[in-house]
């Protein structure tokens, strides 16, 4: 493929739309005509986008561009200039960006280092648990590293035990906007565990309930103390949380609760939550440890006793972009930004800078993050943008295989069994945000790259915090963005059928 696909190419003979002018009211600067194929396909290509977009009374907003990725030309496209927040569609431009710095073989190493040197077992001096930035750390592989620092030769420690922090700031949670309990917003640092999220679970015990707050893997349950949760007689609110200062206090209704159940809640010490763990492992191996106190910075000439290495970059991105993992974008980004500038100072400076690089190599410049993942609202992308960076990576940087593959559905969202097209993309959604961008294979051997953006933006700036899990209307409206995706989608696939 050759350099870049500037924006000023693929907006050629688009100039007829307003720069801000509402996306419903736009019609789609061009249109290719459909080719009789059967009725049906004829059907699909013949609707007018405007007309599919009326249908699906979402309000707001509504863009799209799509192209041909072997020559980059624009096949249609409705609101080119119209920014709209990309939900979790951002975490493949974060995708991109990682495997443009890092490399797809990179790797990301949690060290144990002793500040001192090691006599006849014993460290004399301080045990270190430092992050390099794994966003994929779990229990289990503490569990493992704990196991290695034992076959090393560890006996015990002298000093203190330290947590640090892998050089990347510390966020209290990704978006501050978000309601406090929800797992998808926690905590971010180069020290991560288990998503930097804690296990709670309840049981009715009589007219009481035993709760237990853990750090559980598949076989593995270590009770943490760092976060902590009281039962309180009430109903409203749900829960409630404080940071007490060295732990993360909880409270959850009572009148909430039933019988008994189970849900992960976001952690906001995560340096503390993974030396806590990794101290019960060491315990279980011998190896008794004193509480994890934070280190702001790695002392010089220290040794590396052990260590846990994550899985190559390009996998640990497949699952993101699979599995939609904020933790994972948030983290993977950062460090990104610490590879390419040396530094890095916050979520919101890395996005920045993230977004810059976006615009320079595309040729664009309506890419403006405000996270790696897509949760805070106040991100915008435009559509051509996006296609022109799916355009630009494909084969470069070899994205398309990394992208979850998008069942075509009929009416009814029954998936079609054995549909020529084949989609790979990425998936963003929101309470009245929803967006998808990614590749179409059709019957004819073409690949498109397409992105579509919906928002409602004037609604959910109406929502409350607490009312941002779950609002009134939100469900209905998301699953009417995503028939709208799948029409335009089926079009598409009917304008290029052979």
């Amino acid at each position: 493929m050759k350099g870049p696909i500037s924006r000023r190419a693929f907006l050629g003979g688009a100039a007829a739309f307003a720069a801000a002018a509402p996306a419903l009211a736009n019609a789609p600067a061009q249109s290719l005509r459909p080719v009789a194929r059967g009725e049906m396909l004829l059907a699909m290509a013949s609707t007018p986008p405007e007309e599919l977009i009326a249908k699906a009374k979402l309000n707001g907003q509504v863009t799209y561009c799509v192209a041909d990725v072997a020559t980059g030309e624009i096949i249609e496209q409705m609101g080119p200039n119209v920014g709209l927040p990309p939900a979790s569609v951002a975490k493949a431009i974060t995708a991109a960006y990682a495997l443009e710095v890092l490399g797809p073989d990179h790797r990301f190493r949690t060290r144990l280092l002793a500040a001192g040197p090691v006599v006849d077992g014993v460290v004399k001096g301080d045990l270190i648990l430092a992050g390099g930035a794994d966003p994929t750390l779990d229990t289990d592989g503490l569990h493992t590293l704990a196991t290695a620092l034992k076959d090393a030769g560890i006996t015990g420690v002298e000093g203190g035990f330290l947590v640090f922090g892998g050089g990347l700031p510390t966020a209290p949670a990704i978006d501050a906007a978000q309601p406090d309990h929800v797992g998808y917003n926690p905590a971010v640092s180069g020290l991560n565990l288990n998503f930097n999220r804690v296990h709670f679970e309840w049981r009715r015990n009589g007219s009481n309930y035993a709760v237990s707050m853990d750090a559980r893997s598949r076989t593995l349950r270590p009770d943490v103390h760092v976060a902590r949760m009281k039962v309180i007689t009430r109903d409203v609110p749900i829960y409630t949380y404080e940071d007490s200062g060295v732990s993360d206090n909880w409270t959850v209704a009572r009148g909430a609760l039933g019988n008994g159940g189970a849900r992960w809640l976001p952690v906001r010490k995560p340096e503390i939550y993974a030396g806590e763990v990794f101290q019960t492992f060491a315990r279980s191996v011998g190896i008794e440890l004193s509480a994890a106190k934070l280190l702001a910075d790695l002392p010089d000439g220290v040794t590396e006793l052990a260590a846990h290495v994550s899985a190559p970059l390009a996998v640990i991105l497949r699952d993101m972009l699979k599995f939609s993992t904020n933790l994972t974008a948030e983290v993977v980004g950062m460090a990104t930004t610490a590879a390419r500038l040396g530094e890095v100072t916050s979520v919101r400076m890395s996005a920045g800078e993230m977004s810059a690089w976006a615009n320079e190599s595309f040729g664009t410049d309506g890419i403006a993050l405000v996270d790696h993942s897509g949760l805070g609202d106040k991100s915008r992308v435009e559509a051509p943008d996006m296609v022109a960076l799916l355009v630009g990576v494909r084969d470069r940087l070899e994205m398309q295989p990394l992208l979850k593959e998008i069942p075509m559905r009929d009416g009814n969202r029954k998936i079609v069994q054995n549909h020529p097209a084949k989609v790979r993309a990425k998936t963003g959604t929101l309470n009245f945000v929803s967006g998808l961008a990614g590749y179409l294979d059709g019957a004819d051997g073409k690949t498109l790259a397409f992105a579509i953006f919906a928002a409602d933006t004037d609604r959910r700036d109406g929502l409350t915090k607490d009312e941002r899990e779950n609002p009134p209307g939100a469900a209905s409206w998301n699953a009417r963005a995503k028939i709208l995706q799948q029409k335009l989608l089926d079009r598409w696939f009917a304008l290029h059928a052979s």
